[in-house]
């Protein structure tokens, strides 16, 4: 069974850091893409961050450039995404995916598989 699990979300002031962790399981996704993805209430699923399949490359938003960083271990089946100065406007669920392309695309349509979210919640 394929799954996906994030973890690593929570409740932070703004300025704040979290690290969300992707966890891997049921195949291997080494040779593809992952991508980082948000939805905020009330609105679409929204394209964050995405790293090629060997890590070579790397895509991030305009809103998160200079403020996240996206990173895989593929010994350790995981995606990072590393959020640091944090805005309450970055408040949303954040959802791992894995492509099947090798390179970074930012459309849902090129993933497809997905994990459930996590929570990510910034106070001002």
């Amino acid at each position: 069974q394929v799954q996906l699990v994030e973890s690593g979300g929570g409740l932070v002031q703004a300025g704040g850091s979290l690290r969300l962790s992707c966890a891997t399981s049921g195949r291997t996704f080494s040779s593809v893409a992952m991508g980082w993805f948000r939805q905020a209430p009330g609105k679409g699923r929204e394209f964050v961050a995405g790293i090629s399949w060997n890590g070579g490359s790397t895509s991030l938003s305009d809103p998160v450039k200079g403020r996240f960083t996206i990173s895989r271990d593929n010994a350790k089946n995981t995606v990072y995404l590393q959020m640091n100065s944090l805005k309450p406007e970055d408040t949303a669920v954040y959802f791992c995916a894995a492509s099947f392309m090798r390179t970074i695309v930012a459309a849902t349509a090129y993933y497809n598989y997905w994990g459930q979210g996590t929570q990510v919640t910034v106070s001002s």
